[in-house]
């Protein structure tokens, strides 16, 4: 359904996407992440048709942005970040008004307008003033007016900012149920959140995709190693020299709560069970081992660190202790530098 190719997106001298690749298939969910200034919204708007790329090709449908630009836009539901609404009108005489304004007649809107109320779960507020709405609420108006004319791409730019834990769970089923009928494609960077609702995740940072495929797979390109997520019961010293002298471990991170330590811990391969035999003859009593592959953030961390991602990520994990990947090398005493 979407094709790009080499799309780059100078303003001025500054190139905010570069070179970027990627296909879509139809009826996908995928997710575009990265920090904010990475290029997600300028990707965003260029396969929407409201910006040309300087350099790339870009296909909706087979439909090329730069050759057929309106022709592309009626096939695009767009939503940027801030919802383009009008407050003083009730939600479906906007509705009526935006479905009228992108080409379709009234009675395709009148036909069309229960669908969108009940996708979006507008049914109940149809009569409600725009501007008397929560801010979860007109995020879906902005959503039911990018969908009232049935395009065959929804673009959602950070279609969560903002909202609250429990409008998230309900953007959620928003966004996934976009899927029976068009292909979805969203930017965020609320990294756990978009991990529950999309196919597959696109990884920008500084204008380039860094990586991409499901979160299982992006997992595994950071190696063979298993990552768990460790509590137990004891000191944190006793913790720390247990993890220091295996030769299972490959890296660790521990903080400690009252007489538990939880551990983020990277092993040498797949030797899950070693390890917890390890803990227990260790003295330490082990309340819980889970498997750490799917927390994105940690993916998103690691994958973007060694895109040359800013030092200051590596400060939200602020850990307690922490040993790097490899052991540091010991240097010779003064007898054996003398020897």
């Amino acid at each position: 359904m979407i094709e790009v190719k080499g799309l780059t997106r100078y303003y001025g001298s500054f190139a905010a996407v570069q070179d970027a690749s990627f296909n879509i298939e139809d009826r996908e969910i995928v997710g575009l992440l990265g920090l904010n200034g990475a290029g997600k919204s300028t990707i965003l708007r260029v396969l929407a048709g409201l910006q040309m790329p300087s350099a790339g090709t870009v296909l909706v449908g087979g439909i090329d942005a730069t050759v057929a630009p309106d022709a592309l836009r009626r096939r695009i539901g767009f939503l940027p970040e801030d919802p383009p609404l009008y407050r003083e009108m009730r939600v479906d005489e906007f509705l009526r008004w935006v479905g009228q304004l992108k080409g379709c007649t009234r009675a395709e809107v009148d036909a069309e307008l229960p669908r969108v109320m009940e996708t979006c779960r507008l049914t109940d507020s149809a009569n409600q003033v725009i501007g008397e709405l929560s801010h979860g609420y007109r995020k879906r108006v902005g959503i039911a007016q990018a969908i009232i004319h049935k395009p065959a791409v929804v673009i959602l730019d950070e279609p969560i900012s903002g909202l609250d834990p429990r409008q998230i769970v309900e953007m959620r089923s928003v966004v996934r149920a976009l899927k029976s009928f068009a292909t979805v494609l969203i930017s965020s960077h609320i990294l756990s959140e978009i991990a529950q609702t999309v196919d597959r995740i696109l990884v920008i940072h500084r204008g380039r995709i860094v990586a991409e495929g499901t979160e299982q797979q992006l997992s595994g390109s950071l190696g063979d190693g298993a990552r768990l997520s460790v509590i137990v019961r004891g000191r944190l010293d006793a913790c720390e020299e247990a993890l220091a002298k295996s030769d299972l471990v490959d890296g660790y991170e521990l903080t400690a709560a009252g007489e538990l330590v939880s551990a983020s811990v990277t092993l040498r391969g797949d030797t899950r069970e070693a390890f917890v035999k390890e803990l227990v003859g260790a003295g330490l009593g082990v309340r819980s081992v889970q498997d750490a592959m799917g927390e994105l953030e940690q993916i998103f961390l690691e994958l973007t660190r060694a895109a040359g991602a800013p030092a200051a990520l590596e400060s939200k994990q602020n850990p307690v202790l922490k040993r790097p990947t490899e052991k540091p090398v010991e240097k010779p005493t003064q007898k054996e530098a003398d020897a």
